[in-house]
């Protein structure tokens, strides 16, 4: 029997007369990589925002490993990590400085091992002396990576994990997370625009428009489902279309 890591239950998000998130529902079995698509603006970030329980949901319940995460919200942060473009690292410490900080917060054992394998898988050993605000974007994209995967979470939550990326080095990181969902059985929602990236590296995507999901399944049978060529073309057709649910 598959192990539910992730479920939603009746999930929304109001923020004044605005609803940001509408009736969520949905379940990520252990070692599952789901996409979650949609256009800016469409509740993306508030969804990660309230699995991470960062944002309160203003009714419904997100269960984490069968255990509410409003209730139980510390312990299980422990084996959850995050990426978001929104959350920046202190930028007045260097590389290694802040994967030290966010290692002790998580109680990494062999820390300083740990974050010499990151650095070195992650091609950010030149930099590791430079403080985070000095870095390119990229640059601190591939160091959130590298925060992400410190405490070797079970749940990985990722928003737009590859946005500043040149495609070489993209596709280098993309090669990372392949490798550290099917090799350890992770459990990971990805949250992006890459259509590539999604159809490379998710069992399953779920559309996300207006706050809610639409249609969710695997990317072949949404493209053939929706008669389009692609994922991009799927996605398109989904965004441009009026508001109605399909």
């Amino acid at each position: 029997m598959e192990k539910i890591t992730i479920e939603v239950s009746n999930l929304n998000k109001r923020y004044k007369n605005s609803l940001a998130v509408k009736n969520m529902n949905f379940k990520i079995n252990k070692g599952q990589t789901i996409g979650l698509l949609g256009p800016n603006g469409c509740g993306k970030s508030t969804t990660i925002g309230m699995l991470l329980g960062l944002i309160k949901p203003t009714t419904g319940d997100v269960i984490i490993n069968g255990k509410n995460m409003e209730s139980n919200r510390t312990n299980l942060l422990q084996k959850m990590n995050f990426i978001s473009p929104y959350i920046e690292l202190p930028k007045k410490l260097t590389i290694e400085e802040n994967l030290k900080v966010y290692g002790r917060m998580y109680g990494v054992k062999n820390l300083k091992h740990k974050i010499l394998e990151l650095m070195e898988t992650l091609n950010l050993m030149n930099f590791k002396k430079r403080k985070t605000g000095e870095l390119s974007s990229g640059q601190k994209n591939r160091v959130s990576l590298a925060k992400a995967l410190i405490n070797d979470p079970e749940i990985l939550l990722l928003d737009e994990p590859t946005a500043s990326l040149d495609p070489d080095v993209g596709d280098y990181v993309r090669g990372i997370i392949e490798n550290f969902s099917s090799k350890k059985q992770k459990t990971i929602l990805i949250a992006s625009h890459n259509m590539i990236e999604v159809e490379r590296l998710c069992d399953e995507v779920m559309m996300m428009k207006n706050g809610e999901i639409i249609d969710k399944g695997k990317s072949s049978d949404l493209i053939s489902k929706h008669g389009r060529k692609n994922l991009e073309e799927f996605f398109l057709k989904i965004v441009r279309e009026k508001n109605e649910i399909l």
